[in-house]
Order: structure tokens, then sequence, then C-alpha cells
């Protein structure tokens, strides 16, 4: 039987896709989530290094981290 490896993405708010595998952390704020996918970290509320994913931009990505803060 093949050894199959599946990967998981998200549709981050501006359109870019983000590996599951890669994403260092995540922070709610309100209805959006923030997440940073850099292996050397990122800046909090730094647009530059972080990507948002919002309930109303996002719904499905959105709700598939948004289980881990209920």
């Amino acid at each position: 039987m093949p050894n199959t490896i599946t990967t998981k993405y998200l549709k981050a708010d501006d359109n870019k896709i983000i590996n599951e595998k890669c994403i260092r952390w995540v922070k709610k704020m309100n209805e959006c989530l923030e997440i940073c996918a850099k292996a050397n970290g990122c800046m909090y509320d730094d647009p530059e290094t972080t990507h948002r994913i919002c309930k109303s931009n996002s719904p499905d990505s959105y709700n598939k981290l948004n289980q881990y803060f209920e």
C-alpha cells in the first residue's frame, strides 16, 4: 500500500495559502485569528509578518482553527 502524505492548508484573508504544519502561533482577536507562519517568529499585529483569517472573509479556515479556542 503506498504511503500517502496529505498536507492541509488554510486560506488567509489576503488570498494566501498557509500550510498548517508551518503555523507557529495563533492569536484570537474577536471574529478574527492572527497567525504566524514564519520559522523565526513574528511580531503581534504586524501585517508584514502575520496573516489574518476572519470569520466573515474565510469562514471555513476560521472555523477549523477556532475550534481550539472554544
